[in-house]
């Protein structure tokens, strides 16, 4: 079954590797390092080289479309990447295979492939077209997410929590909360003032921070009423997409396609890597999920055909040009002022921060600030790690990891929520066996033990592989994404 399924595979449709067959899973964390060596090599794990190519692939592959890409991140994406190739090592060392007939059998069983309830080869030829994979790319991607699925099963198969374990979690996610709140954002008000020559020093120390690149783009939607003056996606159209990816590879461009095909005039397009103007303003006829592959166009090579969600898109880079923003813009004085504000509360936090983890700063203390800044505390009652009516969830979430009788800092991602936190009582809950929802907490118990089973695996691993990674090659990368 698997030699006829690869007949689909003679397209175009070979360029992306669907995210839909990966289990995100990270084993690794970053690790010993060497600097210099072959420039080509971002890691080495037991003498066998991995180059900078594949780990730039699995970046592309796996950055998501509307996150900036910095350097935390690609230190993840690194993490990431040993981490999948230590457990295709792992794999292969325990003999987890997968036998042609069983990998049929979970192709057959997919239920993007049926039609009428039974397999239907149009419907995986259908998807495979839409999704711009080939078979053979797809049969392999699912090789590896199967053999994945074995290797964790083997590592943390099996688990039954206890009654205790159960009753843990339960209690965990369900104790009630009494706690006192003095918005930190309240406090730190006056120090959130600049004066004009402030924000202007900023700007002049950080000027480059402010250069912004802006792609100006030609752009055409291909549909099948366009190019066959018919609304299916019929074999007709698949043939002149296949044309027109041809004669790219042949050096044509846009207006060659226009002409040819009889095409309306095509959309001119200018937008930096956020998807925004040059006046700040969001693009709203440009699908913002085309955003990250404009970027990826090579002058050398400006017209592509892309497919995105079912539809087909041509698209010419026009050009490719650096503007730096000045401090009249009022998105970059924004931007200053953002960035100003975050660093007052990182310093004042860590200043209270600090004295907390000193034991310096006591009940007495919390009372004492609300007093003197004259800024009230608020009362609030937490039903459960769910209760989301009056702070946040990722709030929440750090209030349940301490204890009663304690003192906290908490804030969002951003800084633009700041608490300093009282937790003055916990109420605890037991667990009633014949409740409904029994199963879930079941579920999250045997979460937790595979956790720390796969933690515990994960120094196991540290210990049996040898993993280097070549400093400056990294660092070569992440200027390469980042400027």
């Amino acid at each position: 079954m698997l030699g006829s399924i690869r007949k689909f595979s003679k397209t175009i449709y070979a360029k992306i590797l669907l995210g839909i067959v990966v289990i995100p899973f990270v084993f690794w964390g970053m690790g010993s390092s060497f600097v210099g060596g072959n420039k080509n090599v971002i890691v080495v794990i037991d003498k066998e080289k991995y180059s900078v190519q594949e780990f730039t692939n699995f970046i592309q592959k796996y950055a998501p479309i509307d996150q900036k890409i910095n350097a935390n991140l690609i230190d993840k994406f690194l993490s990431d990447f040993i981490g999948e190739k230590l457990i295709e090592k792992e794999a292969e060392r325990f003999d987890i295979k997968l036998s042609d007939k069983s990998l049929s059998k979970i192709i057959k069983g997919q239920k993007e492939f049926k039609r009428e309830n039974k397999f239907s080869r149009i419907e995986y030829e259908k998807f495979l077209l839409t999704n711009n994979i080939t078979a053979v790319n797809f049969e392999n991607n699912l090789l590896k997410h199967e053999k994945k699925k074995q290797l964790l099963n083997l590592i943390a198969g099996g688990i039954a929590p206890s009654e205790f374990l159960i009753s843990s979690v339960y209690n965990q996610m369900n104790q009630k909360r009494n706690i006192e709140i003095i918005n930190l954002n309240d406090v730190l008000k006056k120090k959130l003032t600049f004066a004009e020559n402030k924000i202007q020093s900023y700007f002049d120390t950080n000027k480059d921070f402010f250069k912004e690149m802006y792609k100006s783009v030609k752009f055409l939607e291909l549909s099948p009423k366009k190019l066959t003056d018919n609304d299916d996606f019929n074999d007709l159209f698949f043939k002149s997409i296949d044309e027109i990816d041809d004669l790219i590879i042949q050096g044509k461009d846009l207006n060659y396609f226009i002409k040819k095909f009889n095409l309306e005039k095509a959309k001119l397009f200018t937008f930096n890597k956020y998807g925004k103007d040059k006046n700040s303003n969001v693009l709203e006829d440009f699908p913002k999920d085309l955003i990250k592959s404009v970027y990826d166009i090579d002058d050398s090579e400006p017209t592509v055909l892309i497919e995105n969600k079912n539809k087909y898109f041509l698209i010419e880079l026009v050009k490719t040009e650096n503007i730096q923003r000045n401090i009249d813009n009022q998105s970059v004085k924004n931007e200053i002022l953002l960035k100003l504000n975050e660093n007052v509360k990182r310093k004042s936090l860590s200043m209270i921060i600090a004295k907390i983890n000193q034991d310096s700063f006591k009940k007495y203390d919390f009372d004492k600030l609300s007093k003197n800044e004259n800024v009230p505390i608020k009362k609030v009652r937490l039903e459960n790690l769910n209760d989301y009516k009056i702070l946040k969830e990722e709030i929440v979430n750090q209030i349940y990891m301490f204890s009663e009788k304690k003192i906290i800092v908490v804030h969002d991602i951003n800084f633009s929520e700041n608490y300093l936190i009282y937790i003055d009582k916990i109420e605890n809950v037991s667990m009633n066996l014949d409740l409904p929802d029994y199963k879930k907490y079941l579920n999250l118990s045997k979460a937790k033990i595979q956790d720390d089973l796969y933690n515990t695996y994960n120094f196991y691993l540290k210990k049996r592989y040898e993993i280097d990674i070549n400093q400056q090659t990294l660092n070569t990368v992440k200027n390469y994404f980042i400027y």
